[in-house]
């Protein structure tokens, strides 16, 4: 099962119908718990950077979700979203526009070749790494792009279950992926020796998250890859299953996890020493 080809087809009805773009936002921040951790922190991070004018980098922004989060959350601050999919950077760069949204731009960049030097003070980065296979050198161009005492997120699938990974190729996820996904101890041991210093980390999706997951959304997208048929069966389920996923869901989000499918990882640039 693959997400991408599911993903596309939201993404052309947004495109279709851009007066319900904020609605599908409101959607994807409720229904999956990965926006739940992602703005939390996202909300006390702005609170670490203080009140000052700060500068966001969107690494794959995909829908642009997150960047009209932050666009309307953790102002003052100017963000530059980017993705490799150019159709879905004209789609966001007209629908936020169109909301004159202004202090958000985009653009269309590889992450493997990029040179921001010095020009961030916070980079996001929800569900992207797993796809990349050079990821060192992207922490490498992220640890560059950041200004000193900036912070780097990742959140993405961890090596204990994350996007199916137990399970056959044509039911799971990950076969658009470049790895399964990361642990605490991999993602600080690559970015440690960059110059990051580990900020805080949490497991996310343990047993109950998990749990919602796949009633949620795993089931829901493997009918969709069945047939499309099943849009229609799609508001029926939801409302049958709902109440239990959003229990679930929370459940998960005011857990400690041991482990989970899920990493929220947060790195920092050090601080420049003052010379004595």
């Amino acid at each position: 099962m693959h997400y991408d080809p599911i993903k596309n087809i939201f993404a052309r009805w947004i495109k279709r119908f851009p007066f319900l773009r904020v609605w599908f936002y409101k959607l994807l921040d409720l229904m999956f718990l990965r926006s739940w951790y992602v703005r939390r922190e996202l909300r006390r991070l702005r609170k670490e950077l203080e009140g000052r004018q700060i500068s966001i980098y969107d690494a794959g922004t995909g829908y642009g979700q997150y960047a009209y989060f932050m666009a309307r959350k953790l102002k003052p601050c100017n963000i530059y979203a980017v993705d490799v999919k150019e159709e879905w950077i004209e789609d966001c760069r007209e629908f936020f526009r169109s909301r004159k949204i202004n202090n958000v731009s985009f653009g269309l960049e590889d992450l493997t070749q990029i040179d921001h030097s010095g020009r961030f003070d916070l980079i996001l980065s929800v569900d992207v790494m797993e796809h990349i296979v050079e990821d060192v050198k992207v922490f490498q161009n992220f640890h560059r792009a950041l200004r000193p005492g900036g912070f780097l997120m990742i959140n993405t699938p961890s090596i204990y279950g994350g996007s199916g990974v137990h399970e056959e190729e044509e039911e799971s996820f990950i076969g658009e992926h470049a790895r399964t996904g990361y642990s605490v101890e991999d993602l600080k041991s690559k970015l440690e020796p960059i110059g990051f210093e580990v900020y805080r980390s949490k497991y996310t999706y343990g047993s109950w998250g998990d749990r919602a997951w796949r009633l949620g959304i795993k089931y829901p997208m493997q009918m969709l890859n069945k047939s499309k048929l099943f849009f229609v069966l799609l508001p029926v389920y939801f409302i049958l299953t709902f109440p239990f996923t959003l229990l679930m869901m929370y459940l998960d989000y005011t857990a400690e996890n041991k482990v989970g499918a899920g990493i929220n990882f947060i790195a920092r640039k050090p601080e420049q020493k003052k010379n004595v």
